[in-house]
């Protein structure tokens, strides 16, 4: 293929799948760009494949701003950048990026890229303005009581090709739920290609029967257990309510923090975002921010728990060991594990307390304060059992 002319891969990975995940219990509520083949999440695979078809300028992904960070883990050449509203707006913010002549525009919804459609799509593409897919319409088509000819419509898919200046252009202008409809509308020269059944959009849950008909792409995830860490400390402070697990503890002192003090759903947190790789509380919940002084630390744990779950992982069990010679823990023992398993929507006999006391050695010893350490285990969500 000619290289007279530079071409970029934009890919449109952002959405809340707010569609997909319907119905489904919050434990299990996927991003469908996080849907993991083995270990990699489906936008990653989008992109491998598509490289494999061309070797491309510019790669640029467009992901939620909540993920743009964790996305990070997974990107070598790969540029990020925060998605919009609208896929318009999305797609003009990545455009903001991208420099070449051409660019190659794919959504993560079409997950099963047809290499032949796209070598297709790839040939002489610098000959027009715009390059599309499509599949022919065969059902009869009523357009308010009037029978449209079916042989005149077309089901554009993605990916689509097109010069870049003009898209840009365009998008300026309004928004458009395709790069062929705004070339159309503008006259801009377009060539349509035949697409691929295979190239269906994943919206709704039950499309994840695409991705089983071709089990040899799309593989199951890994069963590893990945384990997580999380350690907290945090002295009394006078005149304060005591939150432990998210359970009101009956004494005259709190924990010292910025927050509620919560010092084991803190320890908790941590441990969840180290099992996924996905930093620490300090990172997300900074101690020097407004926001957060006072806050109801369940709040922050619900959170990240929902952000586990979105790109991929589900928890498999949760062990929490309380070091203090004060508040005696064993009479909160059940009301802290029934805490748990309702914030985390996990079983409750996945969730183990234990306490004990420093015999009176150290701080902890002299009853100044608490400290909690949390383990979890965590494991990709099975997308092939996954029911609404």
């Amino acid at each position: 293929m000619s290289k007279k002319y530079t071409l970029a891969l934009v890919l449109m990975a952002a959405g809340s799948s707010t569609r997909f995940t319907e119905g489904l219990p919050r434990s299990k509520r996927i991003k469908k760009q996080w849907l993991r083949i083995r270990d990699l999440p489906l936008w990653k695979k989008v992109v491998n494949e598509a490289k494999q078809c061309y070797e491309f300028d510019e790669i640029v992904i467009c992901g939620e701003d909540s993920e743009l960070f964790y996305m990070q883990n997974f990107c070598d050449q790969e540029r990020l950048v925060c998605g919009g509203d609208s896929r318009a707006a999305s797609l003009r913010s990545a455009l903001k990026e991208v420099k070449s002549d051409y660019v190659f525009v794919s959504d993560v919804a079409r997950c099963d890229l047809d290499k032949e459609v796209c070598f297709r799509l790839l040939d002489r593409f610098w000959e027009w303005d715009c390059s599309a897919t499509y599949l022919p319409c065969a059902d009869t088509v009523i357009c308010k009581e009037a029978s449209i000819p079916r042989e005149e419509l077309k089901l554009i898919q993605t990916p689509q090709i097109s010069k870049t200046e003009l898209i840009k252009k365009y998008l300026s202008m309004k928004d458009y739920t395709d790069e062929s409809s705004a070339m159309l509308e503008h006259g801009a020269k377009v060539r349509f290609i035949p697409g691929s059944p295979r190239m269906q959009k994943v919206t709704f849950l039950h499309d994840l029967e695409i991705l089983l008909r071709n089990g040899d792409d799309f593989l199951p995830p890994l069963e590893d257990v990945f384990v997580g860490n999380g350690i907290d400390i945090h002295g009394f402070e006078k005149g304060k309510e005591m939150w432990l697990g998210g359970v009101r503890i009956q004494s005259d002192m709190g924990f010292k923090a910025h927050s509620d003090g919560d010092v084991l759903l803190h320890a908790v947190i941590d441990a969840l975002l180290g099992a996924i790789g996905a930093g620490d509380i300090g990172e997300w919940f900074p101690d020097n921010k407004e926001e957060f002084r006072g806050v109801d630390s369940k709040k922050l744990l619900i959170k990240v728990a929902e952000f586990v779950t979105s790109v991929g992982y589900e928890i498999n069990n949760l062990d929490v060991s309380i070091l203090a010679e004060r508040p005696k823990i064993t009479p909160y023992k059940d009301a802290i594990k029934n805490s748990l398993a309702s914030l985390l929507d996990m079983p409750k006999y996945r969730i183990n307390i234990k306490a004990t006391t420093s015999e009176k050695m150290g701080f902890i010893g002299r009853g100044e304060g608490v400290c909690v350490m949390a383990s979890v285990g965590v494991k990709f969500i099975n997308w092939t059992k996954l029911k609404g």
